[in-house]
């Protein structure tokens, strides 16, 4: 290469440089922790509760959300190859996804605000209510069971796939008696019409279905869990989360890699704050925090007492 031929192709990358620091300042000083528009990737399985903190965010500030339903592991793609700098996930970043942020020197600010139930439904009309989860695994794991006819997953993809991989030791999702959709909806529909299915899906789910989904999940039981360390059966109530004894617990976060204060940062705050525990807790997933309730009592006086 001539040496005029360098100096070009730096001044060029020089000019462009430039002009992608310029727009990303110009995109913060427009943004603030209040205000302003961003992007978050979601884990689709955390979708109904992210949806009400969104709307009353933006209703209280001047600031515009976009969820984006994504697989757990498409919402990990989307922070590592830097299409988002935002998102809400059923777990943190792993040792290998933190190097590489490492090796872009960002420091991703992680805001635990929840934890959630992975849930087991099966047909209402099944006359057991009740699950081993030793027997969930074993079925996983290709061994037969005289109560499952198989496991339905949301995604392939999914955080509900790889917590129950984890728990199996598998790597990837069996291929035999296990299926896969692509939402938590189409999962209840599809248990709700078959029976001996059990579907996996996440608890908020169940308790914030939108309208058109109520006579679907009316059609299901929401199961009992027997763990591995425990004798008895638990529902994955917020009570039972809350003392341990649900055995399909996980926390959820919010992982902000945005790396200035901006919208990332203020909604983190909104949903670990009073306002965002207030929903959490009303949704049915237990808040890191309970929110305080302030009781008034009023004492009668000698003027306010009939005689």
């Amino acid at each position: 290469m001539s040496k005029n031929s360098a100096i070009l192709v730096f001044f060029v990358s020089a000019v462009l440089l430039s002009a992608c620091n310029q727009k990303e300042q110009k995109k913060q000083g427009q943004e603030t922790i209040l205000k302003g528009s961003t992007s978050i990737f979601v884990d689709e399985t955390l979708m109904p509760v992210l949806e009400e903190q969104v709307a009353v965010f933006e209703s209280n500030y001047e600031a515009k959300i976009k969820l984006i339903p994504k697989s757990e592991v498409e919402a990990v793609n989307a922070l590592v190859d830097e299409k988002s700098a935002i998102a809400v996930l059923a777990r943190k970043l792993s040792g290998e996804e933190m190097k590489i942020f490492d090796q872009k020197k960002i420091i991703p600010k992680v805001t635990k605000f929840a934890t959630d139930g992975v849930a087991l439904i099966s047909n209402i009309k099944s006359n057991d209510t009740l699950v081993d989860l030793k027997e969930v695994i074993n079925f996983m794991q290709g061994k037969p069971s005289t109560t499952i006819k198989g496991l339905v997953f949301d995604n392939p993809n999914s955080s509900t796939v790889s917590y129950m991989n984890a728990l199996a030791g598998l790597k990837t999702i069996p291929q035999k008696g296990v299926f896969s959709f692509k939402t938590n909806d189409e999962v209840i529909k599809y248990v709700s019409e078959n029976e001996g299915m059990v579907g996996i899906v996440g608890v908020n789910w169940l308790f914030q279905p939108m309208p058109d989904m109520q006579k679907y999940i009316d059609k299901i039981n929401i199961m009992s869990v027997k763990g591995f360390k425990n004798e008895n059966y638990y529902e994955p109530s917020q009570n039972n989360i809350a003392e341990g004894t649900y055995p399909l617990a996980r926390d959820l976060y919010i992982i902000n890699c945005q790396g200035y204060s901006g919208l990332g940062m203020g909604f983190a705050s909104f949903v670990a704050g009073d306002i965002g525990q207030r929903i959490i807790l009303k949704s049915g997933l237990l808040p890191v925090r309970i929110p305080a309730r302030n009781i008034t009592i009023k004492r009668k006086t000698k003027s306010n007492i009939k005689k």
